[in-house]
């Protein structure tokens, strides 16, 4: 489990549907298990958050940050048609931000991907070349402040 001195905890249903790539200044950067898709979720690390609004005005500039250094690696990585970005918390209240690399050829296009298919999961290989691929571009300690 992935706690903080914040008193922050994943919620146990992302827990199980990603994998911790990074932990940046704000946020754990999860790789989520649906080979499906180039699809990375932000989880700011602070207990008790729902919304974006809720974060103080620094880390809302901090998760902006974080989320444009997310989005820029994984269109260079990949190359979508386009990055759908959002932070629904219909199923997982707990605040988590999306970043899905859509393209005109995949499963759910022109759809949203939530519950459109089941997830299919990343076997050991595929998910070593999903990392070896996006890591590169993943600051290892997050976007600077500029």
């Amino acid at each position: 489990m992935i706690a903080t001195e914040h008193g922050f905890a994943l919620h146990p249903r992302l827990a199980a549907d990603t994998v911790l790539l990074r932990q940046w200044p704000l946020c754990c950067v999860l790789l989520m298990n649906d080979a499906r898709y180039p699809w990375c979720v932000l989880v700011p690390r602070r207990a008790d958050i729902r919304e974006i609004y809720q974060l103080s005005g620094a880390d809302q500039q901090q998760l902006l940050r974080e989320s444009s250094a997310l989005g820029r690696a994984l269109m260079q990585a990949f190359a979508g048609t386009k990055l759908n970005v959002a932070a629904l918390g219909n199923v997982v209240a707990q605040l988590h931000v999306h970043h899905v690399v859509r393209f005109e050829h995949d499963a759910a296009w022109p759809g949203p991907v939530w519950g459109r298919h089941p997830p299919q999961p990343y076997d050991d290989a595929g998910r070593r070349t999903f990392v070896e691929r996006l890591s590169p571009l993943l600051p290892e300690n997050g976007p600077a402040a500029s």
